[in-house]
């Protein structure tokens, strides 16, 4: 930000001091914002000419669409430089365009795709192609009117350096929050759609070993009962004893995979009811706090459970832990979460316990997930969740 002296920090934003015939020191930097657009255009000129072209020649072969790709990621950074230099010289402030989430994009072809439909590259390579000849036009006139017309200098700077404003502003600002959340939005989708399929496999996987494999032995054992049911009815009723632990053991585990799908206490009583259920089950003891007034939508109290729940286990397998606490409570249109425990600490998203897969599924929810846990503890995983009231809303409480 620049004031009418040319210093920065004034209020005025960045908008320039009016211009006068004095030739102070926000003129000279504009004059060498324009003397400096001839070489800096040539360069990116050149790249976006030669890189381009060449992609666009070779999209028959492999190598085509990642030389163009390429390319895009390559013209973003040339629009970072420049607007480093327009925030150096002008005194313009832009705010960077949010990074593309290449990490998350999965494969090397989604990757490729993102950076092809990338709109800020694309505007990159528009302000790179255009800038050649404006560039050739305001060195030609700032060099000739430092020489021959310089009284009239920091007005003929001031609106060549304005152009550059526009242009600056017009094609290397960030994407709009329409284009913003559609990308993001994109991305969660397929993390959603992950982690669901994920979740079908398991409950699969959970029926076939457990109470689908406990019911086949029920069956059979029950039909050899049947067999010795007239020849020696004492095995037979020591089997009928037998199938009937087998039903007892079949319906237990039915019962933990509805819990684990969607606990009938969190239906019926809410989330204090249900953490606090789920915690009897930790191995250290655990305080429960729960301070909401209303319930949240049965999404986000299902998410809500379902992280807790995670966290706790963490805690009983891993952490080595004497106590925990779980608190969760409102503010505003959040709904936050905290669990502590008092173990070895050195938790890491990467650590392999299921933790980068609550941080997807919160973030596909437009969550947030973050874990302080120093190695030698204390461990503290905050969660955060967007608040929506069962009828689909979110209002600030």
């Amino acid at each position: 930000m620049t004031g009418h002296d040319g210093t920065p920090g004034t209020p005025d934003g960045d908008r320039p001091p009016p211009p006068r015939f004095a030739l102070d020191g926000y003129t000279w930097r504009e004059i060498t914002h324009l003397l400096a657009n001839l070489p800096v255009s040539l360069v990116g000129f050149t790249y976006v000419v030669t890189v381009m072209s060449l992609g666009a020649g070779l999209t028959m072969t492999v190598i085509g669409f990642p030389m163009l790709s390429a390319g895009l990621l390559g013209a973003r950074l040339l629009g970072r430089m420049e607007r480093s230099r327009a925030r150096a010289l002008l005194g313009v402030r832009i705010e960077e365009p949010s990074p593309l989430p290449l990490r998350r994009s999965g494969g090397v072809f989604a990757r490729m795709w993102m950076a092809l439909k990338d709109p800020v590259g694309w505007r990159a390579v528009l302000y790179e192609f255009i800038r050649l000849p404006w560039g050739i036009l305001t060195f030609t006139v700032t060099l000739v009117s430092l020489f021959v017309l310089w009284p009239l200098l920091p007005f003929i700077a001031r609106g060549l350096t304005n152009v550059d404003r526009v242009l600056v502003r017009g094609l290397l600002s960030p994407s709009d929050e329409l284009e913003r959340r559609i990308a993001e939005l994109e991305s969660d989708r397929g993390v959603v759609v992950d982690t669901a399929a994920a979740d079908l496999r398991r409950i699969e996987r959970d029926l076939h070993d457990g109470a689908q494999a406990r019911l086949v032995n029920l069956a059979m054992g029950l039909g050899l009962a049947k067999e010795k049911l007239v020849e020696d009815p004492d095995a037979a009723a020591a089997m009928v004893d037998e199938a009937h632990g087998e039903v007892k053991l079949a319906l237990q585990e039915l019962r933990d995979l509805a819990r684990g799908i969607h606990p009938a206490v969190l239906t019926d009583r809410g989330l204090d009811a249900a953490l606090s259920a789920v915690a009897t089950r930790c191995t250290v003891p655990v305080k429960v706090t729960v301070d909401l007034v209303a319930r949240p939508a049965a999404a986000i109290e299902g998410i809500a459970y379902f992280t807790v729940s995670e966290l706790l286990q963490n805690i009983s397998k891993h952490s080595g832990a004497k106590s925990a606490s779980v608190d969760v409570w409102r503010s505003d249109e959040r709904l936050l979460i905290q669990v502590q425990d008092d173990g070895r600490g050195g938790a890491r998203l990467d650590g392999g316990t299921g933790m980068a897969g609550l941080a997807e599924r919160l973030d596909a929810v437009d969550g947030l997930f973050v874990v302080d846990s120093p190695v030698g503890g204390p461990t503290a995983v905050t969660a955060e969740l967007p608040w929506r009231d069962p009828d689909g809303t979110a209002r600030r409480g």
